[in-house]
């Protein structure tokens, strides 16, 4: 089953997971303790007292990491925090000097270990720094995939009222002129309400069913129209595919509504096409000798670009011919 890519958010790469998730946090500081051991023990020829430098140098990561840097340089504190380190470092040296963890033939090389404090510091803050970095990230997708579902739900209420309206008034008008008419209209109606109540609800819908939906409308409409006309073409393997749903309705609606001409019969032709991991649809419509004062793209038009936009940002293409005997709107988008 073919389904149209979006970007990934943050939390499904495995080593930000890792690194950010609340849920793996143990296991990240089972593996610092590890690796901090591992050094201290490997060390252990030149260490008086490995568990005094393990202590301080674990006491330091966490004190930074939960304490200095959530406190002063998440807050913007920054000289509150260069202080803190180098009040950190004086008492380094001062106990460094009275006291020796390391082999007393070695003695302390204080700036070294000066050096190792400094170092610690840094890779804790890089640490902390870089998980909000990313937490903040994840957040910024999250808000924005939550506008987006938000705004491609409002377009898609746009729609299915303004075609309800129509087909409501089609149907009213029939039912004077023409009542055998109105209840074929009625009929059509209902398959049409089934399809927009129940399946474009969903974030996907079968490009088959997009298609008979569409070829349903366009048959009411013929029933409305004696002297209209319309072909729907398909070329490729469409099964299976999957697409948002309503799609393609705007573009057919603003078709119709804007080839309607007494003088001489129009219509309507639909091409879809599946080739080379592409979806190619193509719609197009003849205008009416007296042309209509009011833009053929109209607010469904609008409607569907800002779907498109939404929807397939940087794998659709969407190109609107306007000559004088016919309006064509052609639509390619990766799959």
């Amino acid at each position: 089953m073919n389904k149209f890519t979006h970007q990934q958010p943050v939390s499904e790469n495995v080593l930000f997971r890792f690194l950010i998730s609340p849920e793996r946090r143990i296991f990240r500081h089972l593996l610092f303790i590890v690796s901090i051991g591992a050094v201290l023990y490997n060390s252990a020829s030149v260490i008086k007292n490995p568990v005094v430098i393990f202590t301080y140098f674990i006491v330091l990561f966490y004190v930074n990491m939960y304490l200095l840097v959530p406190k002063l340089l998440f807050r913007n504190k920054n000289i509150a925090y260069c202080f803190a380190v180098i009040g950190i470092l004086v008492v380094v040296a001062v106990c460094g000097y009275f006291f020796n963890p390391f082999n007393k033939d070695h003695g302390l090389n204080i700036p070294l270990f000066s050096f190792l404090t400094v170092l610690l510091l840094a890779a804790s803050a890089s640490i902390k720094l870089f998980q909000k970095g990313m937490m903040d990230k994840q957040l910024i997708y999250e808000l924005k995939q939550s506008k987006t579902d938000t705004e491609l739900e409002q377009l898609k209420n746009q729609i299915n009222p303004h075609f309800l309206f129509n087909m409501l008034n089609n149907a009213n008008v029939l039912t004077r002129k023409d009542p055998e008419k109105a209840s074929q209209v009625l009929v059509k109606l209902s398959d049409l309400l089934r399809y927009q109540l129940y399946d474009s609800a969903r974030d996907k819908v079968l490009l088959t069913s997009d298609i008979h939906f569409l070829e349903d409308f366009l048959n009411l409409e013929k029933v409305r129209r004696d002297s209209f006309d319309f072909l729907i073409s398909k070329e490729g393997d469409l099964s299976g595919l999957q697409i948002p749903p309503l799609l393609f309705i705007s573009f057919v609606e603003n078709a119709v509504k804007h080839n309607n001409d007494p003088a001489k019969a129009s219509y309507v032709n639909l091409f879809f096409e599946v080739r080379n991991n592409q979806l190619f649809f193509k719609c197009i419509n003849s205008k009416p000798v007296l042309k209509p004062e009011a833009n053929p793209g109209g607010l469904g038009l609008a409607n569907i670009r800002r779907r498109l936009e939404l929807l397939f940002p940087a794998s659709h293409s969407l190109r609107i011919e306007d000559d004088a005997e016919t309006y064509c709107a052609t639509l390619t988008i990766k799959l």
